[in-house]
């Protein structure tokens, strides 16, 4: 009886917090490091003078970037890559554009991750394709030893990955809260 009344605790407090959230793709690139992109509802973002108000924004995009099991790095699985440059391009059907960059922020569900509020560049129900680009640190962000060096010649290897024919309609019309 003590486990049904936890799993009822954790339903009735916990599933508020996790909002659905739109899986636009996954990818993994070298040394081992996964890459989840997702557009999720709105929010508030603090400080708020340097985000977009949540009453400004369509939708929230969203890439985590986590230690594979498996990385080549022996970094600690799941773990956050930081220091990475995000970029998304994000391009309507009917012709209009905007570049947005991804920035760190931290959230109690994903906790450490690459986002930002986004006015979309065309109408809700339109179709979007998004370029995401990802870049390595710049030299004077990210301090990198010889052995690291020697074996990787850096954090990662520039990348872009283009998703296509993207609906954002449900999830600008969900709320977190």
């Amino acid at each position: 009886m003590p486990n049904k009344i936890l799993l009822f605790l954790l339903v009735i407090f916990f599933v508020p917090l996790f909002s659905e959230e739109m899986i636009i793709g996954k990818k993994t690139i070298q040394p081992g490091i996964e890459l989840i992109f997702e557009g999720a509802p709105k929010d508030t973002i603090f400080p708020k003078d340097s985000h977009l108000a949540e009453k400004d924004t369509d939708i929230h995009i969203e890439m985590l970037a986590y230690w594979t099991d498996d990385n080549s790095a022996s970094a600690p699985a799941r773990s956050f890559v930081a220091y990475l440059n995000v970029l998304a391009e994000i391009k309507s059907k009917n012709g209009f554009s905007k570049k947005v960059k991804l920035t760190p922020h931290l959230n109690l569900i994903d906790n450490l991750h690459y986002a930002q509020n986004v006015k979309l560049p065309g109408r809700i129900d339109d179709l979007y394709d998004i370029t995401f680009t990802i870049s390595p640190p710049k030299k004077e962000d990210l301090g990198i030893h010889y052995d690291w060096n020697s074996k990787f010649g850096g954090l990662i290897k520039k990348t872009s990955f283009t998703f296509r024919n993207l609906d954002f309609e449900k999830i600008a019309l969900k709320s977190r809260r």
